[in-house]
């Protein structure tokens, strides 16, 4: 059985400096606490101090009655920049933060690209599939929202593509 393939990005404007939105999402053994799709966060390898190599593994819940686990293993990281990782487990792929300004606001993109793994979610996707984006960009929403509430900061926009 082939495994399906997602392509997902999600953009985030926020009206917050960027330090401190790179410091929330940099951070990401606090996520469940403010991003209520996150329920548990485990760091399973430290990786260097700038966080090179470091591997968490991430329980998530969106909207659709099923979670997905994965590691996350950072593999480039450019501070206020940029933050990649491959992910290993239900789905196979990567996952990348751009950081960005625009004038007051900070541009927060995520790419997404993954596979999935679990045979049940490949053995659906050909009718699943845009209940499977609805559910991420749900994600992203509440993360974005989420987000924003944590830095007691505005949402100016999300885009989905």
């Amino acid at each position: 059985m082939h495994s399906a393939q997602y392509r997902f990005s999600t953009t985030w404007r926020i009206e917050a400096p960027l330090p401190a939105v790179w410091a929330a999402i940099r951070d990401v053994a606090h996520w469940p606490r403010w991003w209520k799709n996150v329920e548990r966060v485990v760091e399973i390898a430290p990786g260097t101090g700038e966080g090179i190599g470091a591997v968490h593994r991430y329980w998530w819940k969106g909207v659709l009655p099923y979670r997905i686990v994965f590691d996350m293993h950072v593999t480039f990281m450019d501070p206020l920049v940029a933050l990649e990782g491959e992910a290993t487990g239900d789905v196979l792929g990567t996952g990348r933060w751009q950081f960005s300004n625009d004038g007051a606001a900070t541009i927060v993109r995520y790419d997404w690209q993954v596979h999935t793994s679990r045979p049940w979610m490949n053995l659906l996707a050909p009718i699943a599939r845009p209940f499977f984006r609805w559910n991420h960009d749900a994600v992203m929403r509440e993360g974005g929202e989420a987000l924003a509430r944590l830095l007691n900061a505005r949402l100016l926009g999300i885009e989905h593509a």
